[in-house]
Protein backbone atom coordinates (compact mmCIF):
# COMPACT_ATOMS: atom_id res chain seq x y z
CA UNK A 1 0.00 0.00 0.00
CA UNK A 2 1.42 3.36 -0.97
CA UNK A 3 2.18 5.89 1.68
CA UNK A 4 0.33 8.56 -0.24
CA UNK A 5 -2.95 6.68 -0.05
CA UNK A 6 -2.72 6.06 3.68
CA UNK A 7 -4.25 8.36 6.27
CA UNK A 8 -4.66 8.21 9.99
CA UNK A 9 -8.18 9.03 11.22
CA UNK A 10 -9.09 11.71 13.70
CA UNK A 11 -9.87 9.04 16.24
CA UNK A 12 -6.27 7.88 16.56
CA UNK A 13 -5.15 8.78 20.05
CA UNK A 14 -2.87 11.86 19.91
CA UNK A 15 -0.70 12.72 22.87
CA UNK A 16 -1.61 16.37 22.66
CA UNK A 17 -5.26 15.63 23.47
CA UNK A 18 -4.45 13.60 26.59
CA UNK A 19 -5.75 14.94 29.85
CA UNK A 20 -3.14 13.14 31.92
CA UNK A 21 -0.10 14.98 33.36
CA UNK A 22 2.21 12.65 31.47
CA UNK A 23 1.11 14.05 28.11
CA UNK A 24 3.80 16.65 27.66
CA UNK A 25 6.55 14.34 28.82
CA UNK A 26 5.52 11.51 26.48
CA UNK A 27 4.48 13.50 23.42
CA UNK A 28 7.71 12.85 21.59
CA UNK A 29 6.83 9.15 21.34
CA UNK A 30 3.57 9.71 19.48
CA UNK A 31 3.04 7.55 16.38
CA UNK A 32 -0.13 9.26 15.22
CA UNK A 33 -1.04 12.91 15.01
CA UNK A 34 -4.39 14.51 15.66
CA UNK A 35 -5.30 15.39 12.09
CA UNK A 36 -6.72 13.01 9.52
CA UNK A 37 -4.33 14.18 6.81
CA UNK A 38 -1.13 13.32 8.61
CA UNK A 39 0.91 10.49 7.09
CA UNK A 40 3.14 8.11 9.03
CA UNK A 41 6.79 9.00 9.30
CA UNK A 42 7.92 5.90 7.42
CA UNK A 43 6.43 3.40 4.95
CA UNK A 44 3.94 0.77 6.01
CA UNK A 45 4.26 -2.74 4.66
CA UNK A 46 2.44 -6.03 5.09
CA UNK A 47 4.56 -9.08 5.68
CA UNK A 48 3.95 -12.60 4.44
CA UNK A 49 1.43 -13.41 7.17
CA UNK A 50 -0.57 -10.25 6.58
CA UNK A 51 0.46 -8.55 9.82
CA UNK A 52 1.27 -4.87 9.57
CA UNK A 53 4.70 -3.66 10.76
CA UNK A 54 5.28 -0.03 11.63
CA UNK A 55 8.78 0.62 10.37
CA UNK A 56 9.49 3.30 12.94
CA UNK A 57 12.46 2.04 14.90
CA UNK A 58 12.00 4.51 17.71
CA UNK A 59 8.36 3.56 18.24
CA UNK A 60 9.06 -0.16 18.03
CA UNK A 61 11.98 0.00 20.48
CA UNK A 62 9.96 2.21 22.79
CA UNK A 63 7.14 -0.35 22.91
CA UNK A 64 9.61 -3.13 23.69
CA UNK A 65 11.08 -1.06 26.51
CA UNK A 66 7.64 -0.29 27.95
CA UNK A 67 6.59 -3.94 27.75
CA UNK A 68 9.66 -5.01 29.72
CA UNK A 69 9.12 -2.25 32.26
CA UNK A 70 5.44 -3.09 32.69
CA UNK A 71 6.23 -6.80 33.00
CA UNK A 72 8.59 -6.03 35.87
CA UNK A 73 5.88 -3.98 37.58
CA UNK A 74 3.44 -6.85 37.18
CA UNK A 75 5.96 -9.22 38.76
CA UNK A 76 6.51 -7.01 41.80
CA UNK A 77 3.11 -5.34 42.22
CA UNK A 78 1.20 -5.83 45.46
CA UNK A 79 -2.05 -5.23 43.55
CA UNK A 80 -1.59 -7.75 40.77
CA UNK A 81 -5.30 -8.36 40.19
CA UNK A 82 -6.07 -4.70 39.69
CA UNK A 83 -3.07 -4.31 37.39
CA UNK A 84 -4.14 -7.33 35.32
CA UNK A 85 -7.62 -5.85 35.00
CA UNK A 86 -6.16 -2.55 33.78
CA UNK A 87 -3.84 -4.30 31.32
CA UNK A 88 -6.73 -6.30 29.87
CA UNK A 89 -9.03 -3.30 29.54
CA UNK A 90 -6.27 -1.25 27.90
CA UNK A 91 -6.01 -3.90 25.19
CA UNK A 92 -2.37 -4.89 25.76
CA UNK A 93 -2.80 -8.16 27.66
CA UNK A 94 -1.39 -10.30 24.82
CA UNK A 95 2.07 -8.99 25.70
CA UNK A 96 1.77 -10.59 29.16
CA UNK A 97 -0.28 -13.74 28.47
CA UNK A 98 2.08 -16.26 30.08
CA UNK A 99 2.75 -14.07 33.09
CA UNK A 100 -0.94 -13.35 33.66
CA UNK A 101 -1.78 -17.05 33.37
CA UNK A 102 0.90 -17.95 35.92
CA UNK A 103 -0.35 -15.31 38.35
CA UNK A 104 -3.97 -16.40 38.02
CA UNK A 105 -3.07 -20.02 38.69
CA UNK A 106 -1.68 -18.93 42.05
CA UNK A 107 -4.66 -16.67 42.68
CA UNK A 108 -6.97 -19.69 42.65
CA UNK A 109 -5.81 -20.39 46.20
CA UNK A 110 -5.59 -16.80 47.42
CA UNK A 111 -9.19 -16.22 48.55
CA UNK A 112 -9.27 -15.04 52.15
CA UNK A 113 -12.07 -14.45 54.69
CA UNK A 114 -10.59 -11.01 55.40
CA UNK A 115 -10.78 -9.74 51.81
CA UNK A 116 -13.16 -7.00 50.83
CA UNK A 117 -15.92 -7.36 48.23
CA UNK A 118 -14.00 -5.60 45.46
CA UNK A 119 -10.95 -7.89 45.64
CA UNK A 120 -12.91 -11.10 46.02
CA UNK A 121 -15.30 -10.32 43.17
CA UNK A 122 -12.46 -9.11 40.93
CA UNK A 123 -10.44 -12.28 41.51
CA UNK A 124 -13.53 -14.42 40.89
CA UNK A 125 -14.26 -12.64 37.58
CA UNK A 126 -10.69 -12.72 36.28
CA UNK A 127 -10.36 -16.42 37.08
CA UNK A 128 -13.70 -17.31 35.52
CA UNK A 129 -12.83 -15.32 32.39
CA UNK A 130 -9.54 -17.22 32.14
CA UNK A 131 -11.37 -20.56 32.26
CA UNK A 132 -10.76 -21.52 35.90
CA UNK A 133 -13.74 -23.13 37.60
CA UNK A 134 -14.03 -21.19 40.83
CA UNK A 135 -16.79 -22.06 43.27
CA UNK A 136 -19.36 -19.37 44.06
CA UNK A 137 -18.95 -20.21 47.75
CA UNK A 138 -16.24 -17.53 47.93
CA UNK A 139 -19.09 -14.98 47.97
CA UNK A 140 -20.98 -16.53 50.88
CA UNK A 141 -19.04 -14.46 53.43
CA UNK A 142 -20.80 -11.34 52.17
CA UNK A 143 -24.21 -12.66 53.20
CA UNK A 144 -25.85 -11.98 56.53
CA UNK A 145 -27.66 -14.36 58.86
CA UNK A 146 -30.82 -13.91 56.81
CA UNK A 147 -29.09 -15.43 53.79
CA UNK A 148 -29.09 -12.15 51.87
CA UNK A 149 -26.22 -9.93 50.79
CA UNK A 150 -25.50 -7.41 53.53
CA UNK A 151 -26.95 -3.97 52.84
CA UNK A 152 -23.69 -2.31 53.91
CA UNK A 153 -22.08 -3.59 50.70
CA UNK A 154 -24.05 -1.02 48.71
CA UNK A 155 -22.05 1.79 50.33
CA UNK A 156 -18.94 0.99 48.29
CA UNK A 157 -19.59 1.64 44.61
CA UNK A 158 -16.32 0.04 43.47
CA UNK A 159 -17.15 -3.21 45.24
CA UNK A 160 -20.74 -3.16 44.00
CA UNK A 161 -19.64 -2.78 40.37
CA UNK A 162 -17.12 -5.57 40.89
CA UNK A 163 -19.89 -7.81 42.24
CA UNK A 164 -22.08 -7.00 39.23
CA UNK A 165 -19.26 -7.92 36.85
CA UNK A 166 -18.63 -11.16 38.75
CA UNK A 167 -22.33 -12.06 38.71
CA UNK A 168 -22.31 -11.84 34.91
CA UNK A 169 -19.84 -14.73 34.82
CA UNK A 170 -22.43 -17.14 36.18
CA UNK A 171 -23.74 -20.34 34.65
CA UNK A 172 -27.26 -21.69 34.77
CA UNK A 173 -28.24 -22.84 38.24
CA UNK A 174 -25.66 -20.79 40.18
CA UNK A 175 -28.12 -19.31 42.63
CA UNK A 176 -25.60 -17.15 44.51
CA UNK A 177 -24.68 -15.26 41.34
CA UNK A 178 -28.35 -14.77 40.49
CA UNK A 179 -28.84 -13.28 43.95
CA UNK A 180 -25.72 -11.14 43.50
CA UNK A 181 -27.17 -9.75 40.28
CA UNK A 182 -30.52 -9.02 41.95
CA UNK A 183 -28.68 -7.23 44.75
CA UNK A 184 -26.32 -5.17 42.59
CA UNK A 185 -28.55 -4.05 39.71
CA UNK A 186 -31.08 -1.91 41.66
CA UNK A 187 -28.27 -0.21 43.59
CA UNK A 188 -26.22 0.84 40.58
CA UNK A 189 -27.24 4.18 39.11
CA UNK A 190 -26.16 3.40 35.55
CA UNK A 191 -25.57 -0.12 34.29
CA UNK A 192 -23.06 -0.75 31.56
CA UNK A 193 -22.61 -3.76 29.29
CA UNK A 194 -20.58 -6.30 31.31
CA UNK A 195 -16.89 -5.99 30.46
CA UNK A 196 -16.52 -9.51 29.11
CA UNK A 197 -19.23 -8.77 26.52
CA UNK A 198 -17.64 -5.57 25.24
CA UNK A 199 -15.73 -5.41 21.98
CA UNK A 200 -12.05 -5.35 22.91
CA UNK A 201 -10.95 -2.48 20.67
CA UNK A 202 -13.85 -0.28 21.72
CA UNK A 203 -13.19 -0.95 25.38
CA UNK A 204 -9.49 -0.16 24.92
CA UNK A 205 -10.28 3.19 23.28
CA UNK A 206 -12.78 4.11 25.98
CA UNK A 207 -10.69 2.94 28.92
CA UNK A 208 -7.53 4.69 27.74
CA UNK A 209 -9.35 7.99 28.23
CA UNK A 210 -10.80 6.91 31.56
CA UNK A 211 -7.50 5.52 32.85
CA UNK A 212 -5.59 8.65 31.87
CA UNK A 213 -7.85 10.74 34.10
CA UNK A 214 -7.18 8.61 37.16
CA UNK A 215 -4.79 10.38 39.51
CA UNK A 216 -2.84 7.20 40.26
CA UNK A 217 -2.52 5.86 36.74
CA UNK A 218 0.75 4.27 35.62
CA UNK A 219 2.32 6.55 33.03
CA UNK A 220 4.34 3.78 31.39
CA UNK A 221 1.29 1.57 31.07
CA UNK A 222 -0.73 4.44 29.61
CA UNK A 223 1.97 5.27 27.08
CA UNK A 224 2.23 1.63 26.02
CA UNK A 225 -1.55 1.43 25.61
CA UNK A 226 -1.68 4.53 23.41
CA UNK A 227 1.25 3.42 21.25
CA UNK A 228 -0.27 -0.02 20.87
CA UNK A 229 -3.76 1.28 20.11
CA UNK A 230 -2.46 3.47 17.29
CA UNK A 231 -0.27 0.64 16.01
CA UNK A 232 -3.17 -1.84 15.93
CA UNK A 233 -5.53 0.70 14.43
CA UNK A 234 -3.05 1.29 11.61
CA UNK A 235 -2.97 -2.48 11.07
CA UNK A 236 -6.78 -2.58 10.89
CA UNK A 237 -6.75 0.26 8.37
CA UNK A 238 -4.39 -1.70 6.13
CA UNK A 239 -6.54 -4.83 6.45
CA UNK A 240 -9.67 -2.86 5.62
CA UNK A 241 -7.95 -1.38 2.58
CA UNK A 242 -7.15 -4.89 1.35
CA UNK A 243 -10.72 -6.09 1.90
CA UNK A 244 -12.19 -3.04 0.17
CA UNK A 245 -9.90 -3.53 -2.83
CA UNK A 246 -10.85 -7.21 -3.05
CA UNK A 247 -14.58 -6.45 -2.82
CA UNK A 248 -14.43 -3.83 -5.54
CA UNK A 249 -12.46 -6.14 -7.83
CA UNK A 250 -14.96 -8.93 -7.13
CA UNK A 251 -17.77 -6.62 -8.27
CA UNK A 252 -20.40 -8.98 -6.88
CA UNK A 253 -23.05 -6.48 -5.79
CA UNK A 254 -22.38 -4.21 -8.77
CA UNK A 255 -22.89 -7.07 -11.22
CA UNK A 256 -25.92 -8.52 -9.48
CA UNK A 257 -27.70 -5.24 -8.80
CA UNK A 258 -28.96 -6.50 -5.44
CA UNK A 259 -27.57 -7.98 -2.24
CA UNK A 260 -26.07 -6.52 0.89
CA UNK A 261 -22.93 -4.47 0.31
CA UNK A 262 -21.40 -5.05 3.76
CA UNK A 263 -17.66 -5.79 3.65
CA UNK A 264 -16.92 -3.13 6.28
CA UNK A 265 -19.38 -4.54 8.79
CA UNK A 266 -18.08 -8.04 8.08
CA UNK A 267 -14.56 -6.90 8.87
CA UNK A 268 -15.71 -5.23 12.09
CA UNK A 269 -17.23 -8.54 13.17
CA UNK A 270 -13.85 -10.22 12.75
CA UNK A 271 -12.13 -7.46 14.75
CA UNK A 272 -14.49 -8.17 17.62
CA UNK A 273 -13.95 -11.90 17.36
CA UNK A 274 -10.18 -11.86 16.80
CA UNK A 275 -8.67 -8.72 18.37
CA UNK A 276 -5.11 -10.06 18.66
CA UNK A 277 -2.86 -8.39 16.03
CA UNK A 278 -1.37 -11.75 14.99
CA UNK A 279 -4.68 -12.85 13.44
CA UNK A 280 -4.52 -10.43 10.52
CA UNK A 281 -4.90 -13.06 7.81
CA UNK A 282 -7.76 -14.70 9.71
CA UNK A 283 -9.66 -11.39 9.90
CA UNK A 284 -9.20 -10.64 6.21
CA UNK A 285 -10.18 -14.08 4.92
CA UNK A 286 -13.10 -14.43 7.34
CA UNK A 287 -14.50 -11.05 6.32
CA UNK A 288 -14.42 -12.18 2.69
CA UNK A 289 -16.43 -15.33 3.36
CA UNK A 290 -19.05 -13.51 5.44
CA UNK A 291 -19.47 -10.77 2.81
CA UNK A 292 -20.19 -13.42 0.15
CA UNK A 293 -22.46 -15.30 2.55
CA UNK A 294 -24.67 -12.23 2.99
CA UNK A 295 -25.21 -11.96 -0.77
CA UNK A 296 -26.07 -15.67 -1.07
CA UNK A 297 -28.44 -15.30 1.86
CA UNK A 298 -30.20 -12.47 -0.01
CA UNK A 299 -30.54 -14.68 -3.08
CA UNK A 300 -32.36 -17.33 -1.03
CA UNK A 301 -34.39 -14.89 1.06
CA UNK A 302 -35.58 -12.31 -1.44
CA UNK A 303 -34.39 -12.66 -5.03
CA UNK A 304 -34.02 -16.24 -6.21
CA UNK A 305 -36.86 -18.23 -7.76
CA UNK A 306 -37.48 -21.68 -6.35
CA UNK A 307 -36.30 -23.55 -9.45
CA UNK A 308 -33.16 -21.40 -9.56
CA UNK A 309 -32.46 -22.09 -5.88
CA UNK A 310 -32.64 -25.83 -6.53
CA UNK A 311 -30.14 -25.49 -9.38
CA UNK A 312 -27.80 -23.39 -7.20
CA UNK A 313 -27.96 -25.90 -4.35
CA UNK A 314 -27.16 -28.76 -6.72
CA UNK A 315 -24.22 -26.82 -8.18
CA UNK A 316 -22.81 -26.14 -4.70
CA UNK A 317 -23.14 -29.82 -3.83
CA UNK A 318 -21.13 -30.75 -6.92
CA UNK A 319 -18.53 -28.00 -6.33
CA UNK A 320 -17.07 -27.91 -9.84
CA UNK A 321 -17.06 -25.35 -12.63
CA UNK A 322 -19.08 -27.52 -15.00
CA UNK A 323 -22.00 -27.36 -12.59
CA UNK A 324 -22.03 -23.60 -13.00
CA UNK A 325 -23.20 -23.89 -16.61
CA UNK A 326 -26.71 -24.90 -15.51
CA UNK A 327 -27.21 -21.68 -13.54
CA UNK A 328 -28.89 -18.42 -14.58
CA UNK A 329 -26.46 -15.58 -15.25
CA UNK A 330 -26.75 -13.81 -11.90
CA UNK A 331 -26.07 -17.05 -10.04
CA UNK A 332 -23.01 -17.85 -12.15
CA UNK A 333 -21.33 -14.67 -10.89
CA UNK A 334 -22.10 -15.50 -7.27
CA UNK A 335 -21.05 -19.14 -7.69
CA UNK A 336 -17.74 -18.16 -9.27
CA UNK A 337 -17.02 -15.59 -6.55
CA UNK A 338 -17.58 -18.19 -3.83
CA UNK A 339 -15.68 -20.94 -5.67
CA UNK A 340 -12.60 -18.79 -6.25
CA UNK A 341 -12.56 -17.23 -2.78
CA UNK A 342 -12.78 -20.55 -0.93
CA UNK A 343 -10.12 -22.13 -3.15
CA UNK A 344 -7.83 -19.16 -2.48
CA UNK A 345 -8.33 -19.60 1.26
CA UNK A 346 -7.48 -23.28 0.90
CA UNK A 347 -4.28 -22.33 -0.91
CA UNK A 348 -3.38 -19.90 1.89
CA UNK A 349 -3.84 -22.61 4.52
CA UNK A 350 -1.90 -25.16 2.44
CA UNK A 351 0.95 -22.70 1.98
CA UNK A 352 1.10 -21.79 5.67
CA UNK A 353 0.42 -25.15 7.32
CA UNK A 354 0.78 -27.83 4.64
CA UNK A 355 -2.76 -29.02 5.34
CA UNK A 356 -5.35 -29.68 2.60
CA UNK A 357 -8.64 -28.24 3.86
CA UNK A 358 -10.89 -27.96 0.79
CA UNK A 359 -12.99 -31.01 1.79
CA UNK A 360 -13.77 -29.39 5.16
CA UNK A 361 -14.56 -25.89 3.88
CA UNK A 362 -16.56 -27.27 0.97
CA UNK A 363 -18.60 -29.46 3.33
CA UNK A 364 -19.37 -26.48 5.57
CA UNK A 365 -20.69 -24.44 2.64
CA UNK A 366 -22.71 -27.34 1.24
CA UNK A 367 -24.29 -27.90 4.64
CA UNK A 368 -25.19 -24.22 4.95
CA UNK A 369 -26.65 -23.93 1.44
CA UNK A 370 -28.70 -27.06 2.03
CA UNK A 371 -30.03 -25.37 5.17
CA UNK A 372 -30.99 -22.31 3.11
CA UNK A 373 -32.84 -24.65 0.75
CA UNK A 374 -34.78 -26.16 3.66
CA UNK A 375 -35.86 -22.69 4.76
CA UNK A 376 -36.86 -21.80 1.19
CA UNK A 377 -39.10 -24.87 1.03
CA UNK A 378 -40.67 -23.99 4.37
CA UNK A 379 -41.45 -20.51 3.14
CA UNK A 380 -42.78 -21.68 -0.23
CA UNK A 381 -45.57 -23.85 1.13
CA UNK A 382 -43.76 -26.68 2.83
CA UNK A 383 -44.55 -27.99 6.29
CA UNK A 384 -44.00 -25.29 8.91
CA UNK A 385 -41.21 -26.18 11.34
CA UNK A 386 -41.53 -26.31 15.08
CA UNK A 387 -39.09 -24.31 17.19
CA UNK A 388 -36.53 -27.07 17.60
CA UNK A 389 -36.50 -27.86 13.87
CA UNK A 390 -36.10 -24.19 13.05
CA UNK A 391 -33.23 -23.67 15.48
CA UNK A 392 -31.49 -26.92 14.52
CA UNK A 393 -31.51 -25.92 10.86
CA UNK A 394 -30.48 -22.42 11.94
CA UNK A 395 -27.22 -23.76 13.38
CA UNK A 396 -26.11 -24.09 9.76
CA UNK A 397 -27.89 -21.12 8.19
CA UNK A 398 -26.69 -18.60 10.80
CA UNK A 399 -23.19 -18.97 9.34
CA UNK A 400 -21.50 -19.54 12.68
CA UNK A 401 -20.51 -23.12 11.88
CA UNK A 402 -19.13 -22.15 8.48
CA UNK A 403 -17.15 -19.26 9.97
CA UNK A 404 -15.75 -21.35 12.82
CA UNK A 405 -14.62 -24.14 10.48
CA UNK A 406 -12.73 -21.59 8.37
CA UNK A 407 -11.18 -20.00 11.46
CA UNK A 408 -10.22 -23.40 12.86
CA UNK A 409 -7.92 -23.98 9.90
CA UNK A 410 -6.86 -20.37 9.32
CA UNK A 411 -5.67 -20.03 12.92
CA UNK A 412 -4.17 -23.50 12.67
CA UNK A 413 -3.25 -23.88 16.34
CA UNK A 414 -3.71 -27.38 17.72
CA UNK A 415 -5.19 -28.82 14.51
CA UNK A 416 -4.81 -32.59 14.20
CA UNK A 417 -6.25 -35.19 11.83
CA UNK A 418 -8.33 -36.48 14.74
CA UNK A 419 -10.02 -33.21 15.74
CA UNK A 420 -10.33 -32.09 12.11
CA UNK A 421 -12.31 -35.23 11.30
CA UNK A 422 -14.99 -34.14 13.78
CA UNK A 423 -15.87 -31.26 11.48
CA UNK A 424 -17.10 -33.51 8.67
CA UNK A 425 -19.72 -35.38 10.62
CA UNK A 426 -22.93 -34.67 12.49
CA UNK A 427 -23.79 -33.83 15.14
CA UNK A 428 -21.35 -30.94 15.10
CA UNK A 429 -18.94 -30.52 18.01
CA UNK A 430 -20.97 -28.99 20.84
CA UNK A 431 -18.93 -25.78 20.91
CA UNK A 432 -19.75 -25.16 17.24
CA UNK A 433 -23.42 -26.12 17.42
CA UNK A 434 -24.03 -24.04 20.55
CA UNK A 435 -22.39 -21.02 18.91
CA UNK A 436 -24.67 -21.56 15.91
CA UNK A 437 -27.78 -21.66 18.08
CA UNK A 438 -26.82 -18.49 19.93
CA UNK A 439 -26.09 -16.60 16.72
CA UNK A 440 -29.32 -17.82 15.09
CA UNK A 441 -31.43 -16.59 18.01
CA UNK A 442 -29.48 -13.36 18.43
CA UNK A 443 -29.77 -12.59 14.74
CA UNK A 444 -33.51 -13.25 14.80
CA UNK A 445 -33.97 -11.02 17.84
CA UNK A 446 -32.55 -8.10 15.88
CA UNK A 447 -34.29 -8.96 12.62
CA UNK A 448 -37.70 -9.42 14.23
CA UNK A 449 -37.81 -5.74 15.22
CA UNK A 450 -35.61 -4.18 12.55
CA UNK A 451 -36.86 -5.72 9.28
CA UNK A 452 -40.08 -7.25 8.03
CA UNK A 453 -39.61 -11.03 8.34
CA UNK A 454 -41.43 -13.73 6.39
CA UNK A 455 -44.69 -14.64 8.14
CA UNK A 456 -43.51 -18.21 8.72
CA UNK A 457 -40.51 -17.16 10.79
CA UNK A 458 -42.45 -14.42 12.59
CA UNK A 459 -44.77 -17.18 13.72
CA UNK A 460 -41.92 -19.44 14.86
CA UNK A 461 -40.14 -16.71 16.79
CA UNK A 462 -43.06 -14.84 18.37
CA UNK A 463 -45.47 -17.70 19.00
CA UNK A 464 -43.01 -20.13 20.55
CA UNK A 465 -40.61 -17.75 22.27
CA UNK A 466 -42.75 -14.74 23.08
CA UNK A 467 -42.21 -11.11 22.13
CA UNK A 468 -38.69 -9.79 21.71
CA UNK A 469 -37.26 -7.58 24.44
CA UNK A 470 -36.69 -4.05 23.07
CA UNK A 471 -33.25 -3.81 24.68
CA UNK A 472 -32.04 -6.67 22.49
CA UNK A 473 -32.77 -5.05 19.14
CA UNK A 474 -29.48 -3.41 18.29
CA UNK A 475 -29.48 -0.53 20.75
CA UNK A 476 -25.68 -0.81 21.05
CA UNK A 477 -25.13 -0.66 17.31
CA UNK A 478 -23.99 3.01 17.34
CA UNK A 479 -21.04 2.11 19.55
CA UNK A 480 -19.78 -0.43 17.02
CA UNK A 481 -20.35 2.08 14.23
CA UNK A 482 -17.97 4.49 15.95
CA UNK A 483 -15.05 2.10 15.69
CA UNK A 484 -15.88 1.21 12.11
CA UNK A 485 -15.88 4.89 11.22
CA UNK A 486 -12.52 5.35 12.94
CA UNK A 487 -10.72 2.76 10.79
CA UNK A 488 -12.25 3.69 7.44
Amino acid sequence: MSQASYRFPKTSIPWQTRVCPAAALLRRFSICKSTATTSPTSPLVINGTGALQLQTMEGSKRREFLVEKSAEKLRTSKEKLKLIDHIQRLGIDYYFEDMIDAILQLECFAFSPQEDLFTTALRFRLLRQAGFHITTDVLLKFKGKDGKFEESLSEGMEGLVSLYEAANMGAQGEKILDEAMEFAVPRLQALEVPRHLRMGRLEARRFIDEYGKQSEHDRDLLELAILEYNHVQAQHQAELTEITRWWKQLGLVDKLGFGRDRPLECFLWTVGLLPHPKYSTCRIESAKTIAILLVIDDIFDTYGKMDHLILFTNAIQRWDLEAMETLPEYMKICYMALYNTINEICYTVLKDTGRTVLPYLKAAWIDMIEGFMVEAKWFNGGNAPNLEEYIENGVSTAGAYMALVHLFFLIGEGVTDQNASLLRQKPYPKLFSTAGRILRLWDDLGTAKGVAMPALFQNVIHTERGEVSPECTGSRAPHYGCYLHSIK
